[in-house]
């Protein structure tokens, strides 16, 4: 039978070129974005991780041309002595640091097996060029290079082996570009590493916060491996993928907003009337952070309302109605301004919380939108319900706050 996370030989930076060689996750930055923050920094991981911005401008980033400088990328790095590989099967511990928020887990490689079966579960729908992308990505260098953001109900156990780890000096201990801090731990103590194995071997479920796509694409090219090689075992490298997994009570989200272009040919004075049907309206001088669920913000014309959604209104069961966001569109965005698929209308764009209230200010104001609502953040708690009955979250539900890095730790497949 083969376990739900194990420890693995990282591929990860000499201590001397961790600080140049982390990088922002490869998903965050647009090419423009990367090609300036490589700019005296030849060993910054962008180089393996979007390997368009060493190619002209305008070149698509999922062409094979990529999909190779990437890999020759990868191996330079390796053959300059940036980039070494440990030489026993380690787990890793991992702790973020954003202002006064610290979280600390475990880096390990996850069952593909678990994530087929759903062990491993998710909440969120991919996209197929996104996927595609992985897969390509991963053939390409025989390399996982950007860990899954992973979740799981706190263990006392597994928080015992943090504690111990963590007193000792750590491998990495710097703060990103980000401002961010990323402080690694090796775990090779074999008892630590045993309790560790067991200790997730007893949980129900792991959980995806955070790289649907990069999971997803694991899962497919080792089903690929499958096809071709009968005899691939379960314990085999491809069936196992690069991810971090921290404790649900330490994780953070962030709120994700909601801007809409135009009020749907009615005025704003007759789509206030309107919602107050379904919700309490209040005026307020100031931006409206809602401090609860269930409330929101609603900013139009240069003033702030408080909504807060009348009881009959709020669903009794279903997980899924349950959350903020979907109480909000199926209340208001999708019958009073026309949205009725957010995946697709180009009338709605979502703000992630960390850009803050004022961008959506900004939004409207600039008249680039209509209206702009302030979320409160989905909780742990209600992603997982959600994932425990199978269901998929409205898009753009969980903004996660800090974001893993790229390049301190990669999973070569051997």
């Amino acid at each position: 039978m083969s376990d739900f996370v194990r420890p693995f030989r990282a591929l990860r930076p000499a201590k001397a070129y961790a600080a140049d060689v982390v990088a922002p996750p490869y998903d965050v930055l647009t090419a423009e974005e990367a090609r300036d923050s490589v700019r005296g920094r030849p060993y910054s991981f962008l180089h393996i991780s979007k390997p368009e911005i060493d190619l002209p401008n305008g070149t698509n980033p999922y062409a094979p041309e990529v999909y190779a400088r990437g890999a020759q990328n990868l191996q330079r790095f390796v053959r300059e002595g940036v980039l070494i590989r440990d030489e026993s099967e380690c787990y890793y511990a991992y702790r973020l640091q954003m202002g006064d928020h610290i979280q600390t887990g475990i880096v390990c490689a996850a069952s593909v097996k678990a994530y087929d079966s759903n062990r491993i579960r998710k909440h969120e729908f991919t996209r197929p060029t996104k996927e595609d992308d992985r897969v390509n990505q991963i053939s390409a260098q025989n390399a996982q290079t950007s860990p899954v953001l992973l979740s799981y109900r706190a263990s006392s156990v597994v928080g015992e082996v943090l504690e111990a780890v963590v007193a000792d000096d750590p491998t990495y201990d710097l703060v990103a570009h980000d401002q961010v801090g990323h402080t690694i731990w090796h775990i090779k103590k074999p008892e630590l590493m045993s309790r560790i194995t067991d200790q997730f071997n007893k949980m129900d479920a792991l959980y995806v916060a955070d790289g649907h796509h990069r999971s997803a694409a694991a899962s497919r090219v080792a089903a690929s491996l499958r096809t071709k090689e009968s005899l691939l075992q379960d314990d085999a490298s491809h069936m196992y993928f690069l991810a971090v997994a921290f404790p649900d009570k330490e994780m953070k989200i962030l709120d994700y907003n909601r801007v809409v272009r135009d009020l749907n040919g009615i005025t704003a004075q007759c789509l206030l009337e309107k919602v107050s049907e379904r919700f309490i309206v209040t005026p307020r001088k100031n931006a409206v952070r809602p401090s609860s669920p269930k409330k929101y913000g609603l900013y139009c014309r240069s003033a702030w309302y408080q909504l807060e959604i009348k009881n009959n209104y709020i669903p009794d069961d279903d997980p899924i109605s349950q959350l903020d966001v979907s109480i909000l569109h199926d209340n208001l965005i999708e019958p009073l301004l026309g949205v009725s698929d957010p995946r697709r209308d180009s009338r709605i764009d979502f703000v992630g919380g960390s850009r803050g209230v004022e961008e959506l200010m900004r939004c409207v104001d600039d008249g680039e939108m209509a209206i702009a609502f302030s979320l409160f953040p989905t909780s742990m708690e209600a992603l997982m319900k959600v994932a425990d009955a199978g269901k998929i979250m409205p898009p753009k539900s969980t903004w996660f706050e800090p974001k893993l890095a790229d390049g301190l730790i990669s999973r070569v497949l051997d």
